[in-house]
């Protein structure tokens, strides 16, 4: 698995969202999200109809339109959202089971690298579907609320 520049602005829009996220309508606007998270607005539109059509996040056309989660952030897994967006969490395709294909070694079974590359695919699954939306909203919560202390340089 990869996660491109597309990817991970995809992310960041749904953590934005998620910090958002309320029971009522309430939405937010492209620009917003765009300013907040530092991501091209044109960019994060295509991304945001891309997620839409996904039906991640729903849309409100209008002055007073935006963007909101579909639902809680606590049921969007990360694996959902990448899976959408990249497409298979496998590092090749043979061992994927959502986007499989065919390898060109002459016997899958007893193929070494196959092997190791489900268990990669295994560990970056388990770990993708556990992980919510809510999850990365909790995670940059705390990682705001640490102190950095300078640095002690000693020569």
């Amino acid at each position: 698995m990869k996660l491109t520049v597309r990817g991970e602005y995809a992310l960041r829009a749904l953590v934005a969202l998620g910090r958002d996220y309320s029971a009522d309508d309430t939405v937010t606007r492209v620009e917003e999200i765009s300013k907040r998270e530092k991501i091209p607005r044109k960019f994060l539109e295509q991304i945001l109809n891309d997620l839409k059509s996904a039906r991640i996040v729903m849309s409100k056309r209008g002055v007073n339109g935006g963007y909101r989660l579909s639902q809680p952030p606590e049921k969007i897994t990360l694996a959902q959202v990448v899976r959408h967006i990249e497409g298979p969490l496998a590092p090749i395709s043979c061992v994927s089971e959502n986007f499989y294909a065919k390898c060109s070694c002459a016997d899958e079974s007893k193929c070494p690298i196959r092997s190791v590359m489900k268990e990669v695919r295994d560990a970056i699954s388990a770990i993708a579907e556990q992980v919510t939306i809510g999850d990365l909203v909790n995670r940059a919560k705390q990682l705001e609320q640490q102190t950095v202390s300078p640095l002690d340089f000693v020569i």
